[in-house]
């Protein structure tokens, strides 16, 4: 379950049938879509959006992505998707998410994104916004 911490976010969603197969089902890699908009509200939670990040430099490349499919979600679903972020060391977040359905859990997994200057194309520090997440 998210961590009881500023970094967490939770936002509805509303499937629309663009998101289904022509049975409409929502499957497993639609998730991840929902993990990276998932991740976009929790940086917005913390303060900082995307796009400044890279105005400052920074970019967050996926690394690794993870999720665990457990049900598909059907067109018209309201989802409510929670999101927040795990610090993993000086360079490197994990910005974990679940899906659920009411009560039903969906998917839940994580992606982990290396901390990059946009110049260098090198490792350099988390902004200083995610030092409140290590663990």
């Amino acid at each position: 379950m998210p961590p009881e911490q500023s970094s967490r976010s939770q936002h509805s969603y509303r499937v629309p049938y663009a998101d289904t197969d022509q049975m409409g089902m929502v499957y497993y890699a639609n998730f991840l879509i929902y993990f990276e908009r998932s991740r976009n509200e929790a940086l917005r939670e913390l303060g900082l959006t995307y796009r400044e990040m890279e105005e400052e430099g920074i970019i967050l490349p996926v690394i690794e992505a993870h999720c665990n499919y457990r049900q598909p979600a059907r067109y018209d679903d309201l989802l409510e998707i929670h999101g927040w972020f795990e610090q993993m060391g000086r360079t490197r977040v994990r910005a974990c998410c679940e899906v659920r359905r009411g009560d039903t859990l969906l998917a839940e997994g994580y992606t982990v994104h290396a901390c990059l200057s946009s110049e260098t194309m090198r490792p350099t520090r988390l902004p200083e916004i995610f030092g409140s997440t290590e663990r």
